[in-house]
């Protein structure tokens, strides 16, 4: 019963974030102050996380290709396979879930906390427009972090494969652009899309809504970062079912 009204609830507040919109001079400002928070914050562990990740994944393919008679090409096929296909697109949402998400929910639970998002109401402003919808809008960036962790993991497994002596350039080369199907990209930021609104919006939701004092900001971080991580995994495999099966 509880977590039906807590959907309920959900579902409420994305409502009440399209209305009565804040004056856009005031919502450009927010929207570029989460915009330098949520994504370019990020780009940094982003782009290490999915270097050297690639880099493990064609380490691993090359020595599990032990048979002499396949060819080398593979290494770089199965790098970028990987890579576009979940690791840029959900491993690196799963993690996002952990720093934006956690980042959300914290200080929003800490507005909650002293009481501000109270005088903000008391001002007469929809708070859930004035806190929710710029987070919401700065995460319509989040493909181009994506685009980075692609770029970065594939990068990652060239490096690795060729100082690691795996396989010639070419031959990872010729491996990237083996059978490259274009649906397989169009299908990863179809994902993204969806991992972005929920990034934004489940941590919002348990920053929001938050009780308690300064203890619950730390618990309310952590259940929001299951709950996003869950729903990103349920999303992904509905999806998938969707658009691959």
């Amino acid at each position: 019963m509880l977590f039906l009204q807590d959907i309920g609830a959900y579902f409420i507040m994305l409502s009440k974030v399209f209305r009565r919109f804040t004056r856009w001079s005031v919502l450009k400002e927010l929207i570029i102050r989460e915009i330098d928070s949520l994504i370019i914050g990020s780009i940094g562990i982003v782009s290490f996380i999915s270097f050297f990740v690639g880099g493990v994944v064609a380490i691993q393919t090359a020595l599990n290709l032990t048979n002499p008679l396949l060819p080398k090409n593979l290494i770089g096929f199965a790098t970028r396979q990987s890579v576009i296909l979940e690791f840029a697109p959900t491993f690196i949402s799963v993690i996002m879930a952990g720093k934006v998400g956690s980042f959300i929910t914290s200080s929003l639970g800490t507005m909650r906390v002293t009481e501000q998002i109270d005088a903000l109401q008391v001002m007469g402003i929809n708070t859930y427009n004035y806190l929710i919808f710029p987070k919401i809008v700065a995460m319509l960036f989040y493909p181009f972090v994506i685009t980075i962790s692609m770029f970065l993991g594939i990068f990652g497994g060239y490096i690795a494969s060729i100082y690691g002596g795996f396989c010639s350039s070419a031959d990872f080369i010729e491996g990237i652009q083996l059978e490259f199907i274009p649906y397989h990209v169009r299908y990863a930021f179809v994902k993204t899309g969806f991992f972005a609104f929920i990034l934004a919006t489940v941590p919002s939701f348990h920053g929001y809504f938050l009780k308690g004092g300064a203890l619950e900001v730390g618990k309310a971080s952590t259940t929001s970062f299951v709950w996003t991580s869950v729903l990103i995994i349920v999303t992904n495999y509905v999806i998938t079912q969707l658009l691959l099966a």
